[in-house]
C-alpha cells in the first residue's frame, strides 16, 4: 500500500534524520531531492525510493526504534542471500537509528502483474525459489516457530475477530470447541518437518524480476517451522484467489520439486495435502485476527475487504475434514449461518 505520510522534512523529524544520514554516506552519492515514498506496511516501518548520482535507484528503510529493530532484517537478509534467492542487498546501515539503504528490486509486485495467462510461470518461479530457500535450512539459526508462537497467533482469532470485530463473547462451550480445534491444528503443525519459514511468502511480498525471479521482501519475521507454511501463504493468498484445481496442481508441483531436492515432505501426497490444509487453517484464523486488529486497534481499514476471502478459505478447509466439524458449527453460530454438510476426507 502506498504511504500517505508527508515527505516534508519540516514536519517529519524521522525523515529529516534519514535525509541527513543519506547525505553523510560516502557512496553512492544520493540525489536527495528525489526522495519519495515507496511503500509502507502493516507495521511502523516505511520505505522510500531515492535516486543515486549513478542513475540507479535505491530503497531506504525507516524502522523507528523502539517500535522496530532492523537487526532481524539484516540477519535474515544475509541468511537468505546465502541460499541464492533474490533479496535486497544491504548497502549501508545505521542500526541505532533504524535506517537501512537497500538495493532496489523494482516496483512491480506479483499482485500487480498476475493474470491467468502469466500466473503459472510466476508461481513456478516462486515455488522453485521456496524450495531453494528451504533446501538450505538449518536448525538454531532462526527463532523456532514453536507451540507458544503458533498458539499466540491462533488466539488472535477469538480476541480480535470474534471479540472485537463481531462483538461476540463466546460461551464456555464455544470456547472449549474452538480450543479443541486449536489442539488438532497445533498437533499437526508441530509434527511437520521444520525448515526456514519466511512467514509472509505471498503476492504482495514477491517482486517480478527479469532475472532471479522472484525478488523476496518483508522477511524479517522469518522462523524455523512447519514445511508447508510458506507454500500455503503463497497458494491460499489473502489478496488473490485461484481455482482449487490450480492450487492443487501447484501444490503437487511443489511436492515433486521438494522431494527431488531432498526436502522431508510427507512421501504420501494425500497426507502432504492434509498437512498443507491444516497449516493453512492455522494461518487463516490468525489472519482473520490480524486484519481485525489492524482495523480496530490501528485504524487501518484497507484489510477489511480481504476478510471474506480468508473466511471462505477457512470454511472450505473446515468443511472437508470431519474432525473440524466443531469449527464449522462455531462459525455457523457466530455468523448465524444455516449449517451445511459435505466432508471430503
Amino acid at each position: 500500500m502506498s504511504s500517505s505520510r508527508s515527505t516534508d522534512s519540516t514536519s517529519d523529524t524521522r525523515l529529516h534524520a534519514l535525509t541527513q544520514w543519506l547525505a553523510s554516506l560516502p557512496s553512492p552519492a544520493m540525489k536527495l531531492d528525489s526522495l519519495r515514498p515507496a511503500s509502507a506496511d502493516a507495521s511502523f516501518r516505511r520505505y522510500f525510493r531515492v535516486d543515486g548520482a549513478d542513475d540507479e535507484s535505491y530503497i531506504v528503510m525507516d524502522a523507528p526504534p523502539p517500535h522496530e529493530d532492523v537487526r532481524p532484517f539484516i540477519h535474515v537478509a544475509d541468511l537468505f542471500a546465502a541460499t541464492g534467492v533474490s533479496v535486497p542487498a544491504i548497502l549501508a546501515r545505521d542500526v541505532e537509528h533504524g535506517f537501512l539503504l537497500l538495493s532496489d528490486l523494482g516496483s512491480t509486485t506479483y499482485l500487480q502483474l498476475l493474470t491467468p495467462d502469466n500466473a503459472h510461470k510466476l508461481y513456478l518461479d516462486a515455488i522453485a525459489a521456496l524450495v531453494q530457500l528451504q533446501a538450505h535450512s538449518q536448525p538454531d539459526v532462526l527463532p523456532e516457530y514453536d507451540r507458544a508462537l503458533l498458539s499466540r497467533e491462533l488466539m488472535l482469532f477469538p480476541e480480535w475477530y470474534v471479540g472485537k470485530h463481531l462483538g461476540i463473547t463466546m460461551s464456555d462451550k464455544q470456547s472449549a470447541a474452538l480450543n479443541q480445534v486449536f489442539e488438532l491444528l497445533l498437533a499437526n503443525n508441530l509434527a511437520q518437518p521444520q525448515v526456514y519459514v519466511h512467514r509472509d511468502y505471498h503476492s504482495r511480498n514477491l517482486m517480478v524480476l527479469a532475472e532471479g525471479n522472484p525478488g523476496i521482501l518483508d522477511f524479517q519475521d522469518a522462523v524455523y517451522g512447519p514445511i508447508t507454511y510458506d507454500l500455503v501463504s503463497l497458494l491460499r493468498d489473502a489478496y488473490v484467489q485461484w481455482d482449487e484445481e490450480i492450487v492443487l496442481d501447484w501444490a503437487i508441483r511443489y511436492w515433486e520439486l521438494a522431494r527431488k531436492a531432498g526436502l522431508p515432505v510427507n512421501p504420501d501426497i494425500d497426507a502432504f495435502y492434509r498437512d498443507f490444509e491444516f497449516m493453512g487453517l492455522q494461518r487463516h484464523l490468525k489472519v482473520l485476527g490480524i486484519f481485525a486488529r489492524l482495523y480496530h486497534r490501528d485504524g487501518k481499514d484497507g484489510y477489511l475487504k480481504n476478510l471474506p476471502l480468508v473466511m471462505e478459505y477457512t470454511r472450505k478447509v473446515a468443511y472437508r475434514y470431519k474432525e473440524l466439524a466443531p469449527l464449522v458449527k462455531l462459525l455457523d453460530e457466530l455468523e448465524a449461518k444455516t449449517p451445511q454438510v459435505g466432508y471430503t476426507f
